[in-house]
């Protein structure tokens, strides 16, 4: 009887623990957890996993210990708590089902960056179709717009560039956008000065521009001083080029009827002389002084040529032009730039047309020595004024040229003087050579065109390449041969005081030719 009651009661309580077992892994809690309502037990279709990490102890070097009993301690609500994780609440979230007609921030999430798509293609569609059907009125809408806001145009890029990309969510349409409107801003300003050396057809460079200027300069001077005076006297100086060159570009860029300064065409350049000669004012008087009879000497008149040479500042061209505001804070802004203009004033790119042609004519085979003597040479084309005397080793631009100075070499009717510094012609060969070896040879050592003859081998026309001198009859004027046109006539590159300039011509009134003994 005893025995009896004993199996009944342990019969009992294996049926309890049985009934109150915890779930198995895999299976998710029955509790509401995040908004979601109990499961069902027993109607999930989880299968079954193993057992998540997030269940293992946090320490990896410590495992859990068995349990030495195999009753299971019962769980006051029948089920495991697994931790509340990102990754969990995420699958919890997908193995739920969301109630009908409950919206969600997701959805509302999706919707709007679908409508925002749309809008993006559709403005993208609409930019492309305007840029390939209105190509011309929007560089001009960009050329009227830079001339009231020119000078920030380089700040506005970035901010530009932006604002397109929000419109469109294309950069490289915002890119290509930017770059047009920056380019045709830019010509169009009183900046497009800064360009105006980049090679052009028809138009010169700046410096090529001074030296046209200032051969009128020349004539100028020549006549007040065509006279019989026993002397001389010059006060004063011309105005600084590069402050001539900025009220140029803002008077042109930015008045009526304004026109781009960033080639320097023949109607650029006259517009450049008239702001230089209204920068320059030249007077002259004669004065005469009586000397009379002292001793043996006789009385005589004195005539003495005063010179007096009045330029205005770029400050002061603001009130004589009557800049608008506009002009006046674009001045201020290239006043500022004076240095990159003094650059472009010693510019010796080679930009003239004919200096470029008549290198791309150079027979390939041409030695590096010959080719750097006629590259050298044509730097100087159009850019340097003659004077009779004027030599110059200086490397590169040498800043003498163009200033006002008085001709002190005898033998010629310029002697005495004034007029704008430059080179003669065996100057001008000294030069080249001595640029073209990095100032370690002088052709003939200075001593002028007879000496450099003397450093020369006789050759034939036939035997004549680019790179060696030609001269006129008795040495009275030296050339460099710098090659052929295309109809096979030499071509000679040379400072002439005919032209007041470094010209190509042909070989008119050149009689003999020498190969220089610089090529051994």
């Amino acid at each position: 009887m005893r025995e009896w009651a004993v199996d009944k009661r342990r019969k009992q309580a294996q049926e309890h623990r049985q009934a109150s077992a915890p779930p198995e892994y895999g299976e998710p809690p029955p509790a509401s957890h995040y908004g979601k309502s109990p499961a069902t037990p027993g109607s999930s279709t989880t299968p079954k996993t193993a057992p998540s990490l997030e269940n293992q102890s946090i320490y990896p070097s410590i495992k859990e210990r068995p349990r030495s009993s195999a009753i299971l301690k019962e769980k006051v609500q029948g089920w495991t708590i697994t931790p509340r994780t990102r990754r969990g609440v995420e699958q919890a979230a997908g193995s739920t089902a969301i109630p009908p007609k409950t919206p969600t921030l997701v959805g509302k999430k999706t919707t709007a960056k679908r409508l925002t798509e749309r809008m993006r293609q559709k403005a993208k569609a609409e930019a492309q179709q305007a840029m390939a059907k209105g190509t011309k009125r929007t560089a001009r809408a960009a050329v009227d717009l830079s001339r009231k806001a020119a000078i920030a145009t380089a700040k506005a890029v970035k901010s530009l560039i932006g604002a397109l990309s929000a419109l469109v969510g294309g950069a490289t349409l915002a890119a290509a956008l930017c770059v047009i409107f920056l380019i045709a801003a830019v010509i169009a300003s009183p900046f497009g000065l800064l360009f105006s050396n980049e090679p052009s057809p028809g138009a010169v460079p700046l410096n090529a521009a001074v030296t046209r200027i200032n051969v009128e300069l020349t004539d100028k001077l020549a006549l007040l001083q065509a006279g019989d005076y026993d002397s001389i006297d010059i006060q004063g100086t011309g105005p600084d080029w590069r402050e001539v060159a900025a009220v140029f570009a803002c008077k042109t860029a930015l008045g009526a009827g304004g026109v781009d300064v960033a080639a320097l065409t023949p109607d650029r350049v006259d517009r450049l002389k008239a702001v230089f000669w209204d920068m320059c004012e030249i007077t002259s008087s004669v004065e005469t002084i009586d000397h009379p009879a002292n001793g043996s000497a006789e009385a005589w008149t004195e005539k003495i040529l005063h010179i007096t040479i009045t330029a205005r500042t770029a400050d002061e061209m603001r009130t004589v032009y009557l800049f608008t505001p506009e002009q006046n804070s674009a001045l201020t802004e290239l006043l500022a730039e004076l240095n990159g203009i003094g650059t472009l004033l010693g510019d010796l790119g080679i930009t003239q047309e004919d200096a470029a042609e008549l290198l791309r004519r150079l027979p390939e085979d041409l030695s590096p020595e010959r080719r750097a003597v006629v590259e050298t040479a044509c730097k100087l084309v159009g850019k340097v004024n003659y004077f009779w005397g004027g030599k110059s080793l200086v490397l590169d631009w040498d800043s003498r040229w163009g200033t006002i100075q008085k001709v002190w070499a005898a033998g010629s009717p310029s002697t005495g003087t004034y007029r704008p510094y430059g080179m003669d012609c065996s100057g001008f060969v000294d030069w080249v050579f001595y640029n073209m070896s990095g100032g370690s040879y002088v052709i003939g050592h200075g001593g002028g065109a007879r000496m450099q003859h003397s450093y020369c081998t006789p050759i034939s026309w036939s035997q004549a390449q680019p790179g060696d001198l030609v001269f006129y009859p008795e040495d009275t004027h030296v050339g460099i041969v710098g090659g052929w046109d295309e109809s096979g006539n030499i071509q000679i590159i040379h400072c002439a005081s005919g032209q007041n300039n470094v010209v190509i011509t042909g070989k008119a009134g050149f009689t003999t030719i020498g190969r220089p003994d610089y090529y051994g």
